[in-house]
């Protein structure tokens, strides 16, 4: 094979890189790859034609399911769907010193120890700036080989070694990371895009050829995505990502696309000493009703996969004193931000305009379903307002752009883990089809479940205003309807109605 640069554009070949393609005047999109030579084409031709693949009964393909290698760590299993796949290849991503090579040396220790021998491939780090981290989670097995190699094709030629040794049968193999590996038969360095894209592609074929699960660590850039081109994650199995803020001791492992498995799961990890120690039960630690009660502070029931959470949303209302008020979210999508206030002025008459808005989550949770909006909007009208939430009173619910409240989904889950944590008070939408016995079973054992309609009528029942207004969606406005005096012309008079 030759090496050419093929533009992403247009699809033009060029001999060598340029800034700008010359057919289409693209900037920044020559990317060298690999081109097979006639002979070679027909060759592989040739060989395709003879090959001994065959088609077989879809009832007769091995279940994969009961093969799954389960690690130590349950919130591993549960963001993997139950366990690592043999033969897929996983990619984990996330910001440089979140955690990522402890937590990956951490499972191949425990899968070492209890299933067979792990290689774990560093291409960033020596082999003996591994044994200090192995030595400070405390990793001590045999069975755990270490390979300090760069070269993508010799890291395979070492895999196909160990797994035709005596006594040798390697369950997982580790590549630290896919930007610092290469192949010499690319003139670019380590980390480009041709160079990621082709030492991948012969990973993901040597995974599926042998079964053997791999796992690669990926840099991320500055906007949060894996480094490198975006045809990388179409072709793994999975992809998780391992976020936090660095100074958290919490790491919340998040799996955004999985083949085998729910992409929404998370699995939530503490920064000790000794490494990271998993959080079997997350709602206690991401929020206590021990906290002191202040304004701007409620607590939201959200669902992370088929996990129920307790998290604790804050939000901060300053006077604005010079310039136009500022919108600033942490753990929150600015863009729905903006749509809440524009609603908590329009259809509450909160003063929203004159004010900064910050919004955070705590623990470093993400909230990205749509029954974070209830939780926000009280936790701004509470700090606008400088009014206190009851500190057992959590809510659940969207908020629509006339100020309805539509129903969320799962809500048992979400009222049986409220309960648990001894919330008193739940405030969730008033739509009876989204709800189902349990829901009722609930209210009867002492968790009063209050439903209400409209964003008014939650923050009535928050006793953040007076009193609930059940009247009309257009009577709900702040701005009166006054009636418009028209004149009509009707033939020779000119009368005068009111519209």
């Amino acid at each position: 094979p030759k090496a050419v640069f093929i533009c992403q554009g247009c699809g033009a070949r060029q001999l060598r890189w340029a800034g700008r393609c010359p057919s289409c005047g693209a900037w920044n999109t020559l990317v060298e790859t690999l081109e097979q030579r006639e002979s070679s084409k027909a060759a592989a031709g040739q060989r395709s034609l003879g090959s001994s693949v065959s088609p077989v009964p879809l009832s007769s393909i091995s279940d994969i399911q009961q093969q799954r290698l389960q690690l130590h760590f349950a919130e591993c299993n549960r963001v993997f769907g139950g366990g690592i796949v043999p033969g897929s290849v996983t990619l984990i991503g996330g910001d440089p010193g979140i955690g990522k090579s402890t937590l990956l040396l951490q499972m191949c220790g425990q899968l070492a120890t209890t299933v067979g021998p792990v290689l774990y491939v560093t291409a960033e780090e020596s082999a003996q700036q591994v044994k200090l981290r192995a030595e400070r989670v405390q990793v001590a097995s045999p069975r755990l080989l270490v390979l300090p190699e760069t070269d993508v094709d010799r890291v395979i030629e070492h895999i196909i070694s160990l797994l035709g040794a005596p006594h040798t049968s390697l369950c997982l193999v580790v590549i630290d990371s896919i930007q610092s590996v290469s192949t010499a038969d690319l003139e670019s360095s380590a980390g480009t895009v041709g160079q990621v894209r082709e030492c991948a592609q012969r990973l993901v074929e040597f995974a599926k050829q042998r079964y053997l699960p791999i796992i690669l660590v990926g840099h991320v850039t500055k906007e949060g995505a894996v480094a490198g081109p975006r045809v990388l994650e179409h072709m793994v199995d999975a992809v998780l990502y391992l976020e936090g803020e660095r100074l958290s001791n919490y790491r919340i492992l998040r799996g955004v696309k999985n083949r085998f498995g729910s992409t929404d799961e998370i699995g939530l990890f503490e920064m000790q000493d000794r490494g990271l120690i998993e959080v079997e039960d997350a709602s206690s630690a991401l929020f206590s009703l021990g906290h002191a009660a202040s304004p701007g502070t409620i607590a939201a029931l959200i669902l992370e996969g088929t996990r129920p959470l307790v998290v604790e949303v804050q939000a901060l209302a300053a006077p604005a004193a010079y310039g136009p008020p500022r919108r600033q979210a942490n753990g929150y999508d600015i863009n729905r931000l903006l749509v809440l206030l524009a609603v908590l002025n329009r259809r509450a008459g909160l003063p929203v305009q004159t004010h900064d808005i910050y919004v955070k989550v705590v623990g470093g949770v993400r909230l990205t379903e749509p029954a974070a909006d209830l939780p926000v909007a009280l936790a701004i009208a509470s700090s606008l307002i400088n009014r206190t939430i009851a500190p057992h009173i959590a809510a659940a619910g969207e908020v629509g752009l006339v100020g309805e409240l539509r129903p969320v989904r799962q809500l048992d889950r979400r009222l049986s883990e409220a309960a648990r944590l001894g919330f008193r008070r739940v405030l969730i939408p008033d739509e009876r089809r989204g709800y189902t016995s349990g829901t009722f079973e609930l209210a009867q054992q002492g968790l009063c479940v209050d439903r209400v309609g409209w964003l008014v009528d939650a923050l009535a029942a928050a006793s953040l205003i007076t009193a609930r207004r059940d009247t009309p969606i257009d009577d709900r406005s702040t701005v009166a309807i006054q009636p418009v005096r028209v004149d009509v012309s009707l033939g020779d008079e000119d009368e005068e109605s009111e519209d």
